[in-house]
């Protein structure tokens, strides 16, 4: 499933109009992003959380040349499912 189709999908289970539901899903999104940048985590409970993992600075090869390189510290983005969400899925 796509964003279009996901808009689609809470279009027609929310009795919305297309572009009511591309607001929606736009604005849930940017919501999720904004806080997960800010460094805070967002849990929606019964599907899961989204949060920031940080990765610690490290040195790695590079495959074509074979030369060590230094890989810098990063923040990535993380989701955990919670357990309705993984139980549903396992059925």
């Amino acid at each position: 499933m796509n964003k279009s189709e996901l808009v689609l999908a809470v279009a027609e289970k929310a009795g919305l109009k297309k572009k009511e539901a591309e607001k929606a899903v736009a604005a849930v999104i940017d919501s999720v992003v904004e806080t997960l940048k800010k460094g805070k985590k967002v849990q929606l409970v019964g599907f899961g959380t989204f949060e920031t993992r940080a990765r610690k600075a490290r040195t790695g090869i590079n495959p074509q040349t074979k030369q060590t390189i230094k890989i810098p510290a990063s923040k990535n983005p993380v989701f955990k499912a919670g357990k309705a969400f993984k139980d549903a899925v396992g059925k």
